[in-house]
């Protein structure tokens, strides 16, 4: 090459010299093409393994819906350990609406005296129900008792438990009332302080036991559970295990006041149990919210009363931590526009899956 440029003339080595430039300009071009088509082809081919799984997604889901006694959703349990007054009436109305349609079994269970703690024999009996019981599976069991918990009895895949919870006063100002006129729901039965017609501000005022800051107590038992502290009124253990139970053992735990946003968001998590409950809570003439008759809203002086009492400020910091949490898990599944709620898309994929497929 040397020594032909030696023989070449200066003019002829420059229009040499040019040509080459020229002709690696134009191979580099060619090579930055050719990795930009690569980069192309390769971003194309990984959106297509994504559609693909999503496909793959998508028709596994709609064989699940056209299939909805799937084997891997025969064996799921709920407990809905519902607390009195929370409307929980309203809410076990549209599990059973839906019970024949997406094909579980709805099983109330029903204490003497509607004590909320079992003896160990009946927890044990309970345990062996719940999980051996296959012909009553799928199933949604509801109830007024205490969380019990599975773990302590050996069992392996526990039940999944949710529940509704509501303000403190409001709940006991419900209660008040409905034992002595009932409500809309079954108003021909006779309850138990039937006839006396005291207000509940009057009790407030006179120092009566059915409107006692005692009677507050009763939420944090009910998430406590079994053992004979969560029953000991005031302890801050029971607060403390209440708030533990809430966080680490329960799927979803709603509030009265936002009830809506619980069921769609239950239909959202387990469609299997609750497809069509948020129509249905809309529509549904038993699903409606069940109303307490003759309820007399209480006086600030009446609310100042029981708010000084130390049991009062315990359940309300459980309710608060409730409703924390649940309008936390909310704000991260529910949108609201134009009025109308609407539950958030799916926000994740997968994508780099290895070994690929053909």
């Amino acid at each position: 090459m040397g020594l032909l440029r030696m023989m070449m003339p200066p003019k002829f080595q420059l229009l040499a010299l040019l040509a080459f430039a020229v002709a690696m300009f134009f191979l580099e071009n060619q090579i930055q093409k050719l990795e930009e088509s690569r980069g192309k082809l390769e971003r194309a081919i990984a959106r297509h393994e994504v559609r693909e799984i999503e496909q793959r997604h998508t028709q596994d889901g709609l064989r699940e819906r056209e299939a909805p006694l799937a084997a891997d959703s025969e064996d799921v349990v709920i407990i809905y350990n519902r607390v009195p007054k929370t409307a929980s009436t309203s809410f076990t109305n549209i599990a059973y609406d839906l019970c024949g349609k997406n094909h579980y079994h709805v099983l109330h269970i029903n204490t003497t005296k509607n004590n909320p703690v079992m003896s160990m024999q009946d927890q044990v009996r309970f345990v062996k129900n719940v999980t051996e019981w296959r012909a009553m599976k799928p199933a949604f069991y509801h109830g007024h008792v205490s969380f019990l918990d599975f773990t302590k009895f050996g069992v392996k895949k526990k039940p999944i438990y949710i529940n509704v919870i509501r303000d403190p006063i409001e709940r006991l100002v419900s209660y008040y009332y409905f034992l002595r006129f009932g409500d809309d729901y079954r108003p021909g039965l006779r309850r138990r302080k039937q006839g006396d017609k005291k207000t509940f501000d009057e009790c407030v005022m006179a120092g009566g036991s059915d409107c006692a800051p005692e009677k507050l107590w009763l939420q944090i038992p009910f998430f406590c559970g079994q053992y004979s502290e969560c029953w000991n009124v005031g302890s801050h253990w029971a607060l403390e295990q209440a708030k533990f139970n809430l966080v680490n053992e329960y799927l979803l735990v709603g509030v009265t006041e936002e009830l809506e946003d619980f069921v769609m968001m239950l239909e959202a998590a387990l469609p299997r149990f609750f497809r069509g409950a948020a129509e249905l809570y809309k529509t549904g003439k038993k699903s409606h919210l069940r109303k307490t008759s003759e309820k007399k809203p209480p006086t600030k002086e009446s609310i100042a009363k029981l708010q000084q009492s130390a049991i009062w400020k315990m359940e309300n910091e459980f309710y608060e931590f409730a409703l924390e949490q649940f309008q936390f898990i909310r704000a991260h599944a529910v949108r609201e526009k134009d009025g109308e709620l609407y539950l958030l898309a799916q926000n994740f994929f997968y994508e780099k899956i290895y070994p690929k497929t053909n």
